[in-house]
């Protein structure tokens, strides 16, 4: 694939960055409604019970509202670290995006994605997530999109339909 002037990003991802998108797939949907739920039944029961319950049911219950709030977050965090130190990721990926498509390259390594390709862009906070599946995915901080967002932006915006974009 061929491109006209492209528009060419350099990411280099840090463990916050992997742990930014660990917590944004743990706690939507769902499985983030319950957490929540889950979390504050504990609180609720902690505080209203304290007085009646044995020890060991308080300890439970300290855990419980614990697991989704601090513990999960923290093996989270702990991950993304492990991964960041891994030469993958350590190693600045460059994305090239066009009108034709996305052209990745890291090292010696390129792979050329049409924007038929493209499974959905979707964007949190300060990252833009884009997905050539359900599993694999491409983060685009905003502390390397920089100045190229509203460029990046406006491509996407004109290349994938409302439905494979989100946010954006």
């Amino acid at each position: 694939m061929e491109q006209n002037n492209p528009l060419v990003i350099e990411v280099r991802l840090t463990a916050r960055d992997l742990w930014k998108f660990s917590m944004y797939h743990s706690y939507r949907g769902m499985q983030g409604i319950f957490n929540v739920i889950f979390s504050v039944a504990a609180i609720f029961l902690l505080i209203t019970t304290w007085s009646s319950n044995s020890i060991p049911y308080r300890v439970l219950l300290i855990i419980c509202a614990l697991m989704f709030t601090v513990w999960q977050p923290g093996i989270l965090y702990l991950k993304a670290a492990r991964q960041a130190k891994k030469p993958m990721i350590q190693n600045a990926m460059s994305l090239s995006f066009s009108q034709e498509g996305i052209l990745v390259s890291q090292g010696k390594e390129s792979i050329e994605l049409g924007w038929d390709n493209i499974g959905r862009v979707d964007r949190i906070r300060d990252m833009m997530i884009v997905y050539t599946d359900r599993v694999h995915a491409y983060l685009l901080p905003d502390s390397v999109t920089g100045e190229n967002k509203p460029a990046l932006s406006a491509l996407i915006k004109e290349k994938l339909p409302p439905n494979r974009r989100k946010r954006i």
